[in-house]
């Protein structure tokens, strides 16, 4: 989700408000997602790398995030929305790590979207943290080396039934993918668009799937066309 920080600069406002004005494009692309088909979202809320930021900035960040999780779950419990959260959580403020477990608490049984935030997030960490814990089930003895496999390490993935991606939306013409889901990326497709988080709509949504439906996925291997 990229661009805030544009959208705030060209209107002459703090950066902070361009995450703020970010809550509508997620309201928009999350009431878009189940007339569209789409069953797994995953936004990518905030990163590990986020933290280097000034403080000033990401406190604020912190706290509109717990702000916007308690006046949206409700309304989201409503419409069938499941809220999971994946990253390193226990690295979060204390009150965004409850509110985070009391509103997958509260969501757990919704079917129309599994909705996941990728928080204190970053790719190359949820593989080094699962292998971390592979080796300590090999250090107890409850695993050999011999049965760590791509399955295997899938499973210590921060959420197992969390699955590979179809679809990345990338916003604001960035062309690169940042740390993001990097294991479960591997034969996703990718769509770029100009266009700044902020401003990003269901009509946007809809022409990444158009563009989505016109691919072949090969997955490393062929179709009849070669």
């Amino acid at each position: 989700m990229d661009g805030n920080g544009r959208w705030a600069r060209e209107r002459g406002l703090p950066r902070i408000e361009g995450h703020r004005a970010a809550a509508e494009a997620i309201r928009s692309v999350i009431e878009a997602c189940p007339p569209l088909g789409v069953e797994v979202l995953t936004l990518y809320t905030f990163s590990v790398e986020n933290w280097r930021r000034p403080k000033r900035e990401v406190d604020a960040l912190m706290v509109l995030i717990e702000e916007n999780l308690r006046r949206e779950a409700d309304e989201l419990n409503e419409k069938g929305v499941s809220i999971r959260a994946v990253g390193r959580l226990q690295e979060l403020p204390a009150s965004l790590q409850a509110e985070l477990g009391w509103v997958r608490k509260m969501t757990e049984k919704n079917r129309r979207l599994r909705l996941y935030l990728a928080l204190n997030y970053g790719g190359r960490a949820e593989i080094a943290d699962a292998v971390a814990a592979i080796a300590r089930k090999i250090e107890r003895g409850k695993l050999a080396a011999g049965d760590v496999s791509e399955e295997l390490i899938a499973k210590h993935l921060y959420d197992p039934e969390m699955p590979d991606p179809d679809l990345l939306i990338r916003t604001a013409g960035e062309m690169r993918i940042s740390n993001y889901l990097l294991w479960e990326i591997a034969y996703t497709e990718v769509w770029v668009t100009p266009v700044l988080w902020p401003d990003f709509r269901r009509e946007h949504l809809e022409s990444a799937i158009r563009d989505y439906q016109k691919r072949t996925r090969k997955f490393g291997g062929l179709t009849e066309y070669g």
